[in-house]
């Protein structure tokens, strides 16, 4: 049994023509690549933004003199004081 070898670069073959899209094809598309990039959008900005609010809390509360454990702390006072 013998095997050939082909050596150098391989015959180009016919491309097929790329079929046309209608216009709901399109805006399938578009509608998908658009719902993709909202999600991944939606996947870094909610952390960012609940990280964001909480230094925010973190820094407004410290600039205030108290911190968010003192803020609970007296809120649990004044509950059960009632």
């Amino acid at each position: 049994m013998t095997t050939e070898i082909h050596e150098g670069p391989l015959p180009a073959q016919p491309r097929e023509a790329p079929a046309k899209l209608s216009w709901r094809e399109k805006r399938y598309r578009r509608r998908r690549r658009r719902v993709w990039f909202e999600e991944v959008l939606a996947w870094v900005l909610v952390p960012v933004i609940v990280i964001g609010c909480y230094w925010l809390l973190d820094v407004g509360l410290n600039f205030m003199g108290t911190s968010p454990g003192a803020l609970l702390e007296g809120l649990e006072a004044v509950i059960a004081s009632l």
